[in-house]
């Protein structure tokens, strides 16, 4: 899954997002989407996400089931 392109994520989805302080070390943290953030339909380092529990952070890619 591409995480710049808006479209290509909904609520629900089981995703990796690397948070604010994260991204030097490039950490991912795996949740599930509970609010897109980024307005725009694509942003080149990932479309801003809240997830279940709080967590905000930049969509990096999808998680297979």
């Amino acid at each position: 899954m591409d995480g710049t392109v808006r479209k290509n994520i909904k609520i629900g989805d089981r995703v990796l997002v690397v948070q604010k302080q994260d991204q030097r070390t490039g950490k991912l943290t795996e949740g599930v989407v509970q609010r897109i953030l980024t307005n725009s339909p694509n942003h080149p380092r990932g479309i801003k996400v809240m997830l279940e529990g709080g967590i905000v952070g930049r969509v990096q890619g999808g998680v297979d089931q």
